[in-house]
């Protein structure tokens, strides 16, 4: 038998809708994503257009991979070229799978309810998600594309002073140290259910 929600009273009814005021912060994020959709086919036509010999294209991902070539700018496609593209744009499906984690999972968490049970494409981690699991899964992904940036970074380590190299791996070890540290963090705060004993 369903409870029947208490009423509440004017000022906790105001607190409590105040929770909709997250609701344009969410849209924002749903239109970057719309951005980073756009970023990700041009940069994938760009490639696409280079492998078959577009000069124009082949100099712009030479550009947006920041890379630098003494003796003059190569008339096709070089295996690093393509790998660093390759990892943009995994890099930017990574940024997307976050962007969708902190608008589904923190629209579940914080705003309202979307009644997902039983739909065939509900994700598997919303059915138990939490602030404390949003929490951890947001840290994993910032640590995965953090491994994509100093990945690239490395296979690109000609162009990067030393200090650029060791900076970012700094940076990268530090997000890990973190990631572990909420993780940890998260174990100690869960409280062990244990059930009562039957009655004989």
């Amino acid at each position: 038998m369903s409870k029947t929600p208490a009423k509440l009273g004017p000022l906790p009814s105001i607190i409590f809708a105040s929770r909709w005021l997250q609701l344009p912060l969410y849209i924002g994020l749903i239109l970057a994503q719309a951005v980073y959709v756009y970023h990700f086919w041009v940069e994938l036509v760009h490639l696409i257009e280079a492998a078959f010999g577009n000069q124009h294209a082949l100099e712009a991902i030479i550009s947006a991979t920041g890379q630098k070539f003494p003796d003059g700018a190569p008339t096709h496609l070089t295996e690093t070229t393509i790998m660093l593209v390759v990892l943009g744009l995994i890099d930017v499906v990574m940024i997307s799978n976050l962007l969708i984690m902190v608008i589904v999972g923190g629209y579940e968490t914080f705003v309202s309810r979307m009644n997902l049970d039983g739909h065939p494409d509900q994700p598997e981690w919303l059915s138990h998600v939490n602030a404390s699991v949003l929490k951890v899964k947001l840290a994993t992904a910032i640590i995965g594309i953090s491994s994509i940036h100093l990945l690239k970074t490395f296979i690109n380590a000609d162009n990067y002073t030393d200090k650029v190299l060791i900076a970012q791996t700094l940076i990268h070890i530090a997000f890990l140290l973190s990631a572990l540290a909420i993780a940890a963090t998260d174990k100690l705060l869960q409280v062990p259910h244990h059930p009562e004993p039957a009655e004989h």
